[in-house]
């Protein structure tokens, strides 16, 4: 069971994803704005932020970016909940940290299953006493910071780390984006968008290499996938 805060301003949606979320047995708890969703999270940190983007004053986007620039809550999962659907909508929620995206009107299966793929990323224990060395790339997994030849202690999110951490943990060898969303999202086969791989690779690339246009630690294997060269 897991603690989850749902934000929107739609009162149909949140109690239409309160009552599915609790039939999972999860501990569901509503907010109809950033402002209340920001109380909520000062009073008990989720384990999981369902959010919505388009709210009056202050949208899931910048509530989101907030989030991110607070170090207590840079790895706390957020699914976004929107009727915005076009690639750039989702790329844009991506970038500003967001976990994972769904777009309305969505099946509450499919709900379910993107909650349970995210709460089962959890890093594993073993991990959590090694620090990975791949080339000029460190990474940390305690705080989740990457550091290279010209950077120190990059923050990462919770996905970008593991996003990260799997690329490194098999050096040399071409990801396809399938096998990433199988591993690192976890999803079931044939789920899950392609975009998402992308757009976090993308942002990987913007805060460790010294030009993204030319990439010198993430590689892409073109037709095949992704690969750290070790």
């Amino acid at each position: 069971m897991a603690y989850i805060l749902v934000v929107d301003d739609d009162a149909e949606v949140l109690g239409t994803v309160w009552r599915a979320l609790s039939r999972d047995g999860h501990e569901v708890i509503l907010a109809e704005s950033a402002e209340q969703a920001r109380e909520r999270i000062a009073q008990s940190r989720p384990d999981l932020l369902v959010l919505d983007i388009m709210m009056p004053e202050q949208d899931g986007l910048q509530f989101c970016q907030e989030l991110r620039q607070q170090k207590q809550y840079r790895t706390l999962p957020v699914l976004f909940l929107s009727a915005r659907w076009r690639t750039d909508d989702i790329v844009r929620g991506l970038d500003v940290g967001g976990d994972d995206y769904l777009t309305k009107p969505f099946e509450l299966k499919e709900l379910s299953a993107r909650v349970r793929a995210i709460l089962r990323r959890a890093p594993n224990p073993q991990d959590q006493n090694t620090i990975l060395s791949i080339g000029e790339l460190v990474l940390d997994p305690k705080t989740f910071q990457v550091s290279t030849s010209r950077h120190d202690n990059v923050q990462l999110t919770s996905t970008e780390y593991r996003l990260l951490h799997y690329l490194m943990s098999a050096p040399n060898r071409a990801h396809s984006v399938r096998d990433l969303l199988d591993a690192v999202w976890q999803y079931p086969s044939g789920a899950g968008d392609p975009d998402l791989v992308r757009a976090h690779i993308r942002n990987l690339r913007a805060k460790l290499e010294p030009d993204s246009r030319y990439p010198v630690y993430i590689h892409t294997i073109h037709g095949v996938g992704y690969m750290v060269k070790g």
